[in-house]
């Protein structure tokens, strides 16, 4: 098998697994999403396998059968095998034996974009954190499998050479890493406390990956933040001055975007970054409205939310990318809804109702009771 080398985009075989009563459509939307994070990560996913199966199977996860047909598929010039969901350490070593290619899984393809897209000193730290911590279970027999199997995706990062060292010295390394993430936070907090005595109230956008967070806070700001059509293309938050229509200011911040499966290892190392979540006095859920699958990134969203410990906070349903609608009169409905506002970051429409929303919202936080405010921290 040829060595990939940097310059070369690797071909990938995408591989989901489906669990009845589980429905189909809901598996073949997650699998597109996976080409999607793997044309982002710099892979071409050629070939797609999805298998129906009650369980997975503990050795391969599918099972020997399935996984002599992923060997054969490979032989049509396959580099590179990516799985939909988490595999266990011995999964993936048992199927790289088995296929003779490296053998990745959705997590571990997440983290690859991380590492490839952060460019702040405090990204990369929590996409390092992020990868160890992934890394870390895996350690035992696994840096010689990678260096027998070549670069690439999935191999970014901390490096080759960080694998085939001792889980103490990972360790070591994960504790500093934290060290200087808590100065990070201290340094955010020391802001934030200026904010306040300046009395800014301050909002965070929110939403699934590629939703047009970056989008919105330039058209609201002026800004001129890099947008990209592409899955996480913002890592490290912003925060921008919004001057709203009755004559006040908010600091608009904006983070990184969830997805369905986010990896746990993900929402901890970047807890720093998303404190701006946390500490947010309003939170504006930007929503790709033109997606087929909208409502499922909705939910999405929100579990991460929950997650996070800020799903009661005070929000602002905001259905970005009405301009590519073919019909946007009819999602009138959903400006109908209590805290719904319809928008396009692209043309400018309804910018200026997010932003009296925005007012209105603040008007009736600084008119709760003071137990309220006081919970609001998150």
């Amino acid at each position: 098998m040829r060595t990939v080398t940097p310059a070369q985009r690797e071909v990938a075989l995408l591989v989901a697994l489906r669990r009845p009563p589980q429905p189909r459509w809901e598996v073949e939307d997650s699998l597109e999403e996976l080409a999607r994070l793997a044309v982002s990560a710099g892979a071409d996913p050629a070939l797609r396998l999805l298998q129906e199966r009650a369980a997975p199977d503990p050795r391969t996860f599918i099972g020997p059968g399935k996984t002599e047909q992923v060997k054969a598929m490979c032989e049509e010039g396959i580099d590179l095998v990516i799985f939909n969901d988490d595999l266990t350490g011995s999964q993936q070593r048992n199927l790289e034996v088995a296929i003779g290619r490296k053998v990745i899984d959705r997590t571990a393809l997440i983290l690859d974009i991380f590492a490839q897209r952060a460019r702040s000193k405090e990204g990369k730290l929590q996409v390092e954190l992020a990868q160890l911590r992934y890394l870390l279970p895996r350690l035992t027999g696994h840096g010689g499998e990678l260096s027998r199997l070549g670069g690439g995706i999935g191999t970014r990062g901390p490096g080759e050479t960080q694998l085939e060292v001792d889980r103490r010295r990972i360790r070591r390394r994960i504790g500093k890493i934290e060290e200087e993430l808590e100065k990070v936070q201290r340094h955010r907090a020391l802001l934030r406390r200026h904010r306040r005595r300046k009395a800014l109230a301050t909002a965070a956008l929110v939403g699934y990956t590629n939703a047009g967070k970056s989008s919105v806070l330039n058209a609201l700001t002026r800004a001129s933040l890099p947008v990209a059509d592409t899955l996480f293309a913002t890592l490290d938050p912003t925060v921008r001055k919004v001057m709203l229509p009755d004559g006040r200011a908010v600091l608009l911040s904006d983070t990184v975007g969830f997805i369905r499966k986010l990896p746990h290892q993900l929402v901890a190392a970047f807890s720093a970054t998303l404190e701006e979540v946390r500490v947010a006095d309003l939170l504006l859920h930007v929503i790709d409205i033109a997606h087929p699958e909208w409502q499922g990134q909705v939910q999405a969203v929100t579990g991460v939310l929950e997650e996070l410990g800020v799903a009661a906070k005070p929000l602002i349903h905001v259905y970005n990318k009405v301009d590519a609608l073919p019909h946007p009169d009819a999602v009138g409905f959903l400006t109908r809804q209590p805290g719904s506002v319809v928008v396009s970051a692209k043309t400018g429409a309804g910018l200026s109702q997010l932003k009296q929303a925005i007012a209105a919202t603040l008007v009736t936080l600084e008119m709760a009771p003071v137990e309220s405010k006081a919970g609001r921290g998150g």
